[in-house]
Order: structure tokens, then C-alpha cells, then sequence
């Protein structure tokens, strides 16, 4: 509940940058000062969530936050994205089929696909007279870029209006599935599904790397084999990763990433479904 609690704190707080008159500057000051501070809490202790309470998320709430996500940065302001919004209990049932039935897309309220989309632009190319060439790999990337900038903009919002989030990386598994299930055209391509609801437990947050494994200055640092080690280190020894360990009869947390959550096997498998979606789709076709 720590990110639903901070959200609602958030939302308390007015518009730091809207005041009256000079009179009203230090208590603008200090709301601006108080603001900042609540967003520095949020990033720094945001947490998925994965089971939520039953409770409706009323559509103007949907549409609010998917709306204000749309200020998010896109390439030439092309906004190559769309987002399908499943609601309905029935096909919320079918569609977290898809998402291997996992609790966080059988006890949301609402499941969000976010689709890399060109078929709009194109469309508008070609009524408007122009001859669109957006059937290649380096289109797609562009609107891959777009939906998934825009999908972290959903979940931030949603986040700071109270509301719980979590991914569901099997997008990625099933897409051919997902496609067919939400009738996407041409040129349509899922890429990102999140799954909303207000919060009912967390497990609290899990580890990150430090700081220096992520940054390079300048140009990229070649790490040595000890200093890789000592990134993952914590990671390494936590007791619950132990536990994983012990659990999967693996030698290594490593071992239980590349033989049972991502062994060489599904990512080509994967990899292959998905390649052969984006030929149906039209993106390997110039």
C-alpha cells in the first residue's frame, strides 16, 4: 500500500505553479518545495503490484490517465501507438489466458495493451496523397519506441492517482494469441500489456543493481569479470534468491535465469513467433 498511500498524498497537494498574488508566494514556495519531496518518495520507493482489491476503476479515471499519457515524448510527434482496453469480465477471463492466467492478469480490474501501431499514420498518408514506406524493421522499432515510452507514462500516472500496476512480459510469448484475441489490422503489433487495479498487498520492493553498474561515462566501461561479481553480489546472496536457488536445484541464481525463467529454448522459440508475426503483420516487407 506504500505507493497507493504516497499517490493519495500527491494528489492533496495543489498545483505548486498556481497562486493569486505575491501575498500567496511563500505558501506556493513551500508547495512547490513539499511536491518535489513527494516525488522524490515516489520514484524512489514505486513497487509493482500484483494483487488487487475488487473494486471498479470508474472509466473516466481510464480515460484521464491514458489521455495525459499521450504527453508523452514520440518520434516526430507521429504518436505511433494505440492501447486496447479489456474491461469486460468474460474477456479479461480469455485474454489472461495469454498471460499464462498469472494473478496479476486474473485479479486485475483492467488489462491494458499497448500496441507499437503504424496503421493510422499510414492511413492518414494515404488519404492525404502521400506514399507511406513504413513496411520495414526500422518502422516498427520507431513505433516500438512510442508505445513503450508511452506505456511507462500509463503506469507512472496510474501510479500517482492510487492506483496499482504491474507488466505482464508474456505479451512477448503469446503476441500471435494476443493479435488474433483484439483483432489487431496490419501494422499493428502488441507490445506491452499492463494489468490496473487498486492495491490490495505488496511483496515489498525487490533489489537493484548499484548505481555504477548502469552508468558509463563518456563511453562504455569494460568491466572485469570481479567487477560484474560484485554488481550482482547482493543479489546473489539474498536469502530469498537462495531459497529460488534451492528450490530449482540450481547452482547459481544465474543458472536458474538461463536453464528455467529464460532458457536459450523459449527465447528462440519466441523469437521466431514473433519475427513471423511482424512479416504478417507488413513490417518485413521493404
Amino acid at each position: 500500500m506504500q505507493s497507493a498511500n504516497l499517490a493519495k498524498k500527491i494528489l492533496s497537494l495543489h498545483n505548486p505553479n498556481q497562486f493569486l498574488g505575491d501575498s500567496d508566494c511563500f505558501l506556493a514556495s513551500n508547495r512547490r518545495y513539499f511536491w518535489h519531496m513527494e516525488m522524490k518518495d515516489y520514484f524512489s520507493n514505486r513497487v509493482t503490484i500484483r494483487k488487487y482489491e475488487d473494486k471498479k476503476i470508474p472509466k473516466e479515471t481510464i480515460d484521464s490517465i491514458l489521455e495525459k499519457a499521450m504527453r508523452a515524448p514520440t518520434c516526430g510527434n507521429m504518436q505511433l501507438y494505440s492501447v486496447v482496453v479489456t474491461q469486460d469480465a468474460a474477456r479479461k477471463k480469455e485474454l489472461a489466458q495469454y498471460h499464462f492466467n498469472q494473478p496479476a492478469a486474473t485479479g486485475c480490474d483492467t488489462i491494458l495493451t499497448v500496441c507499437a501501431d503504424f496503421k493510422r499514420f499510414c492511413q492518414w498518408c494515404e488519404a492525404s496523397g502521400a506514399r507511406p514506406g513504413y513496411s520495414n524493421f526500422h518502422s516498427f522499432i520507431m513505433a516500438l519506441t512510442d508505445a513503450v515510452i508511452y506505456a511507462q507514462q500509463i503506469v507512472t500516472i496510474a501510479e500517482m492517482n492510487g492506483l496499482g500496476t504491474c507488466y505482464l512480459g508474456t505479451v512477448n510469448y503469446n503476441a500471435k494469441e494476443i493479435s488474433d484475441f483484439l483483432n489487431l489490422p496490419d501494422h499493428v503489433v502488441p507490445v506491452a500489456s499492463i494489468s490496473l487495479g487498486y492495491p490490495a498487498e505488496t511483496d515489498g520492493q525487490p533489489d537493484r543493481l548499484p548505481l555504477k553498474a548502469i552508468v558509463h561515462e563518456e563511453k562504455y566501461r569494460d568491466d572485469t569479470i570481479s567487477d560484474t561479481k560484485e554488481f550482482f553480489k547482493a543479489k546473489d546472496e539474498d536469502p530469498a534468491n537462495q531459497v529460488f536457488i534451492k528450490e530449482n536445484d540450481k547452482r547459481s541464481l544465474a543458472e536458474v535465469f538461463t536453464d528455467i525463467r529464460y532458457p536459450k529454448s523459449t527465447n528462440e522459440k519466441v523469437s521466431a513467433s514473433f519475427i513471423n508475426l511482424l512479416k504478417e503483420k507488413g513490417f518485413m516487407t521493404e
